[in-house]
């Protein structure tokens, strides 16, 4: 059975994941992001995904060092064997609970089987069953 159509992750800016500019580096959001798409996908399905595909990411705000950034990754579409998943990276100063939103994109991911072929995945359908 699914579960509920939501991952958050959340992770502290330390000087080890920034770039020159004092600044959280573009890849090691990208990755975050992927993770946080990843586990939202398996969560829904309970089957070995894989990524597919990624669209634009959109980076909005640099992430200073310092900073806490909250990941919010939702399940928006189910096809056959295919999720999409929706992932925001939310930044918030260590002493300030002012928030804005950082960065943005979407993933697809697909469930595959020990031979990586396709399977299929529990409908979208079932997300209004689970919160009745």
């Amino acid at each position: 059975m699914p579960t509920i159509p939501e991952t958050r992750m959340v992770y502290p800016i330390f000087p080890g994941s920034a770039n020159h500019y004092d600044t959280l580096f573009g890849g090691q959001a990208m990755a975050w992001m992927d993770q946080a798409a990843f586990i939202c996908a398996t969560r829904w399905c309970r089957q070995k995904v894989v990524t597919a595909h990624s669209s634009a990411i959109d980076f909005h705000h640099a992430i200073p060092v310092g900073s806490i950034v909250e990941l919010i990754a939702r399940l928006v579409r189910v096809g056959r064997s295919s999720m999409t998943i929706q992932v925001e990276l939310w930044v918030e100063g260590m002493r300030s609970p002012e928030r804005k939103l950082a960065c943005e994109g979407s993933f697809v991911l697909v469930a595959v089987d020990d031979q990586h072929r396709p399977v299929p995945v529990p409908p979208l359908e079932q997300i209004d069953q689970l919160q009745e």
